[in-house]
């Protein structure tokens, strides 16, 4: 099939694509006027990402001096170029600017001062190609910072790394957009250096054939190739029909091959690879001269300017210097409109600071007459017509109408339906409108949001794999670390079960830990059984210390938690057990009034021992009560009974213990209504009180001593303590109505009888 290709291109027979037109090529403004080599401008403002993909990293910081050729970016991916120095100076500042977008949108750039010096790096020249394998010119090309210079901007060594078998390699010079001659220049001028550049792609990428398409509007480019090219059998120079877009990657492939590249589909998929005529200058200069990409031709036309002509523009010059070099000419009452690029394809710049950058080949100011639609401040657009031409145009079969309407819908999947993807955005529809519709304008922006939400959903996709990727990690951490605690386990295990010393001690102490915490749990439910049945009762927990060892398996953290808990608990525990009971009887002993703390009173039912002495004391006084209010036949006999001494002693004790009669007589009313081993005990206690009192009757004198004792063994006596409840509270609060005007009554007797008592003693 190739051959076939080859003799037809050799007969000057090609094939066509669908649509095209044919606007006014103005070309002939610059074409006969050979490229300018400018002055420096005072300073160059350098975008960081000219090309398609991302940006490299930062080499440069503000102040730092850089020389011609030195870079200032490093590439860290496939998809990303340096940038370089386009003449020695200073950088000022790194800052967002406005660059060369249809947008106006704003991106970093480095603002870099140029001193006039013009200071090269040091560079080494290649005088043999042969001594270079094709890695070493894959490195010279990407480290040159060399981007397709046609109009896309595609890494250049990512194609010319091609593995696959490429075919045909087609060197694009068409230049089909009006006004443009920057490549009609170069090839001109530096035929022999783009045919060395083609050479080198040919190393590379070794295709069958090397096809050179050139319009045929420019015969002197077309001459300088034939010569240049004469003497190498492979490379052929197709001169094409003159019409637009035949430059389109796409459309040129369908012009030389006659093959179409589907939606979809690829070049490369097809055995063929395109490059632009001067990005194959910039490999010659990039390989043979360690050049990097500093500097382009650029077109600088349109009836407004006093010098149209094509210069060799520094990357980074501002559109400004520009038309200050070829004479702008003011315009009177309004602002001088200024495109980036040609006509059909260019965009109008927001400022004339926008930087010139790679893919940059033409700046276009029109006058009035010659574009009058470029000084309209609002559009003329009306409703479509559906004429249909738009379709008739279109180079890629498209429906520009229905991609219109639903690209001002917002409807991305209906324009995905609509295959806009492979508009290439030559202008062709919006050229023939008739309504005046700009449909590339509205392409653009489709494009812009389509691919914002492309990145937002590849953002979202990365985070979703991250995030299984980390649930997964910690699973296996997880499943790790549980065979690794299972397989720790299992060895002290086996380690324990072995006949050695140190397994029996880790044995021993292991039961030994369990034994105490089984223990301490046993006395802790005891001691609550035993604070309910005996009022002096405690716990062997409390006398344990608190240190106890705990467990030796639990971590260190564990072991000392469990020691405070039980500490804590062991000091709740003697709290309560402490026998205030015995305590409150020392001090009535002693002499000293009775004093309860506010937390006795309250839990005077709870109490178990104080219940009882109170019980027994109260049984005491009531008998010496009885006694005293019997009537007596002297006032003031001459002498005592030994049962009055001993009842005078005993109220002479009592009396500092009772002098709250009010709490006992209280007490007593629980004790007789809610407990029979009270009332029993009591009645034990009064048998003992008549048996001393007989004693006396006879003349023998009982020491008051005896009568203590007996009242203290009496306190100290271990009865069951009756069990406090609502019925029983209920009970005393009776008693101490019943009690409180009976003890009006009855304390007059009682001071006269201890008055009378003392005497007698």
């Amino acid at each position: 099939m190739v051959e076939s290709v080859i003799e037809r291109i050799t007969r000057g027979h090609f094939w066509d694509f669908h649509g095209g037109i044919h606007p006014p090529e103005q070309k002939v403004i610059t074409a006969s006027k050979p490229i300018k080599q400018l002055a420096l401008p005072k300073q160059l403002i350098i975008p960081l990402q000219q090309h398609i993909g991302r940006e490299g990293d930062l080499l440069v910081k503000i102040g730092d001096q850089v020389l011609k050729g030195q870079a200032l970016t490093l590439s860290t991916n496939p998809m990303t170029v340096p940038i370089h120095a386009p003449t020695s100076g200073i950088i000022s500042a790194i800052k967002m600017s406005v660059i060369a977008h249809p947008s106006g949108l704003s991106q970093l750039c480095i603002f870099l001062d140029v001193d006039g010096e013009d200071t090269w790096r040091d560079r080494v020249v290649c005088t043999d190609l042969e001594t270079l394998s094709n890695n070493d010119i894959i490195e010279k090309i990407a480290d040159a910072g060399i981007a397709g210079m046609g109009g896309a901007g595609f890494p250049t060594h990512i194609k010319a790394n091609s593995k696959s078998d490429i075919n045909i390699l087609i060197i694009n010079g068409a230049e089909c957009e009006p006004y443009i001659t920057a490549d009609d220049l170069i090839m001109m001028e530096q035929s022999n250096a783009i045919v060395d550049g083609i050479k080198i792609l040919d190393k590379l990428l070794s295709p069958a054939f090397i096809l050179i398409a050139i319009e045929d509007n420019k015969p002197k480019a077309i001459k300088a190739l034939q010569q240049a090219t004469q003497d190498i059998e492979k490379m052929k120079v197709c001169v094409v029909p003159t019409k637009y877009p035949a430059g389109g990657e796409k459309q040129l492939i369908q012009i030389l091959t006659g093959q179409e590249v589907t939606s979809g589909q690829l070049p490369i998929d097809a055995g063929i690879i395109m490059q632009n005529v001067a990005t194959c200058f910039a490999i010659n200069e990039a390989v043979r001269h360690d050049t990097p990409l500093i500097r382009r031709v650029v077109t600088v036309t349109g009836q407004a300017l006093s010098k149209p002509q094509n210069v060799w523009a520094l990357l980074g010059t501002p559109v400004n210097f520009l038309l200050e070099q070829c004479g702008v000419q003011a315009v009177e009452n309004e602002k001088q409109p200024v495109i980036m690029g040609g006509p059909m394809m260019g965009f109008s710049v927001a400022s004339e600071l926008v930087p010139i950058v790679k893919t940059s080949n033409c700046i276009l100011v029109p006058s009035r007459k010659e574009m009058p639609s470029a000084f309209e401040k609002e559009s003329n657009e009306v409703e479509c017509i559906r004429c249909g031409q738009c379709s008739d145009v279109c180079p890629s079969q498209l429906l520009p109408q229905e991609l219109q309407w639903s690209a001002k819908a917002k409807d991305y999947p209906q324009l995905e339906k609509l295959n806009l993807s492979d508009c290439i955005d030559c202008g062709a529809c919006a050229y023939v409108c008739p309504s005046q519709i700009p449909l590339v304008h509205y392409y653009r922006v489709a494009k812009a949001e389509i691919r914002q939400l492309q990145q937002l959903d590849l953002k979202a996709e990365k985070a979703k794999i991250r995030f299984e990727a980390r649930k997964l990690r910690l699973e296996k951490e997880k499943i790790a670390r549980q065979a690794k605690q299972k397989k720790a386990a299992a060895a002290r295990k086996a380690a324990m079960n072995k006949a050695t010393p140190e397994a029996t001690g880790a044995k021993s102490a292991v039961a030994a830990a369990l034994a105490r915490v089984k223990a301490r749990k046993a006395a802790s439910q005891a001691g609550g059984v035993d604070s309910k049945n005996n009022a002096t009762g405690s716990i062997s927990s409390v006398d344990e210390p608190i240190d106890a060892p705990v467990d030796e398996q639990l971590s260190p953290v564990a072991a000392a938690i469990a020691r405070a808990k039980a500490k804590k608990k062991l000091k709740q525990e003697a709290a309560l057990l402490t026998p205030q009971s015995d305590v409150l009887a020392k001090e009535t002993l002693a002499g000293e009034p009775e004093k309860k703390p506010a937390k006795a009173e309250k839990q005077i039912n709870a109490d178990d021992k104080k219940a009882k002495i109170a019980a027994a004391i109260a049984k005491a006084k009531a008998k010496n009560l009885n006694a005293a209010s019997k009537p007596s036949a002297s006032v003031a006999p001459p002498r005592a009974s030994a049962a009055e001494k001993t009842e005078s002693v005993q109220t002479s004790v009592e009396k500092p213990t009772n002098a709250d009669d009010k709490k006992a007589k209280i007490a007593a009313a629980i004790a007789k209504a809610k407990s029979k081993a009270l009332a029993k005990k009591a009645a034990q206690v009064s048998a003992e009180t008549a048996e001393l009192e007989k004693t006396s009757a006879v003349g023998d004198k009982v020491p008051a001593q005896v009568v203590q004792d007996n009242i203290v063994d009496s306190k100290n006596e271990r009865t069951p303590a009756p069990t406090a409840d609502k019925k029983a509270q209920i009970a005393a609060v009776i008693a101490k109505a019943k009690a409180k005007k009976k003890n009006k009554e009855s304390s007059k007797i009682d001071s006269n009888v201890s008055h009378n008592d003392q005497d007698s003693v």
